[in-house]
């Protein structure tokens, strides 16, 4: 199938007259989140995700931006509401405008509460407005450090004035941005204060996240890991951090900082387990549905997506595989092994 252009089906176009059922996995957990990584490409090498010389995916294993509108609309129909689009660097994919412009339709009619996206920024003074224009109100932002050097050397290709003239495209647009840092021993732990003041200041909330041990890269993360408990604690000595029920979907646990009055978030894999409430599955751009971001049991959806015109195939293996979605992962940082606890890189799952 060719990505010049979306054909929608003409079932994905038929009003819901009423709430579709959530999946349940086996553990009484509804499934109303989707995470579709669009492209395994990008144009960083950010050092803790991706080796510097990658080898990408064959372009007939990737699915067509058509594909990902009827894998993405089906998940809709069967009851998710929040859908957030990855990478890789999604913006880099050849015509994902005319994706996002056609998932919009969902948020039109309301089958959808959220369409979102994980970005590293580069590509948003392009995008922004017609980000907004599809219905996008809200995307994440990953940088890791406001020093340039810095940023060029944790990024290997990426240049930090772009992505900060991005970051004020897409605010002048009226997209609300947050900002993601992934805490770096000896890299950024030192800049963690500096960041939370600039974010606060700029009107953007901040989520700290460790490093999650995903994918063999040129590094060592044992070297790398730094607990976010060691960051609450250092960050809880200057600042008032108030515990605060907010929730954007995703798997962080926010506070409020008095006297920034913004707020930070955490997301900690590996020193708070936050599997219980986990409404999330995740979709690979070859069309693999992980049910859990730190096990390797997947389904493959690319069969039954490219048998038939119909969904129904693919509705049933989307069936299967929420029923035998884990309970938890099993991440940890092997410092006997140094192996990553996962061999696929995130940007390959999706960020």
């Amino acid at each position: 199938m060719s990505d010049e252009a979306i054909k929608v089906p003409a079932e994905s176009e038929l009003p819901l007259s009423t709430a579709p059922t959530p999946m349940i996995d086996p553990f009484g957990r509804a499934v109303t989140y989707l995470r579709v990584s669009v492209t395994d490409r990008c144009d960083f090498r950010c050092v803790y995700c991706m080796a510097e010389d990658m080898t990408f995916l064959p372009k007939r294993e990737v699915l067509s931006l058509e594909e990902l509108d009827r894998l993405c609309s089906a998940f809709i129909a069967k009851g998710v509401r929040k859908l957030r689009l990855t990478g890789g660097e999604p913006l880099v994919r050849k015509n994902i405008m005319s994706l996002i412009r056609s998932l919009g339709r969902h948020i039109d009619t309301g089958a959808l509460e959220e369409l979102t996206l994980t970005t590293n920024g580069s590509q948003l003074a392009r995008f922004a407005n017609e980000l907004y224009d599809c219905g996008v109100r809200r995307i994440n932002v990953s940088i890791d450090t406001l020093d340039r050097d810095k940023f060029k050397a944790v990024t290997r290709w990426g240049d930090l004035d772009k992505v900060l003239d991005g970051i004020r495209a897409a605010t002048k647009a009226g997209l609300k941005v947050k900002i993601n840092m992934v805490a770096l021993k000896g890299v950024n732990e030192h800049e963690i204060e500096t960041m939370l003041k600039w974010c606060h200041e700029n009107g953007h909330d901040l989520t700290m996240i460790e490093t999650m041990p995903l994918g063999e890269i040129d590094g060592d993360r044992t070297d790398q890991y730094l607990p976010l408990s060691t960051v609450r604690a250092r960050l809880s000595e200057r600042f008032t951090l108030t515990d605060i029920p907010y929730k954007t979907g995703g798997p962080a646990r926010y506070v409020t900082i008095e006297e920034t009055g913004g707020r930070l978030g955490f997301i900690t894999p590996l020193t708070h387990n936050f599997c219980e409430s986990c409404n999330r599955v995740r979709v690979t751009c070859t069309g693999q549905l992980y049910m859990c971001l730190g096990q390797d049991d997947m389904a493959d959806l690319r069969a039954p997506l490219r048998a038939s015109e119909g969904n129904e195939l693919l509705s049933d293996a989307i069936d299967e595989a929420i029923g035998r979605k884990p309970k938890g992962h099993d991440f940890v940082i092997d410092r006997k092994t140094r192996q990553p606890a996962v061999s696929r890189h995130m940007s390959v799952t999706g960020g």
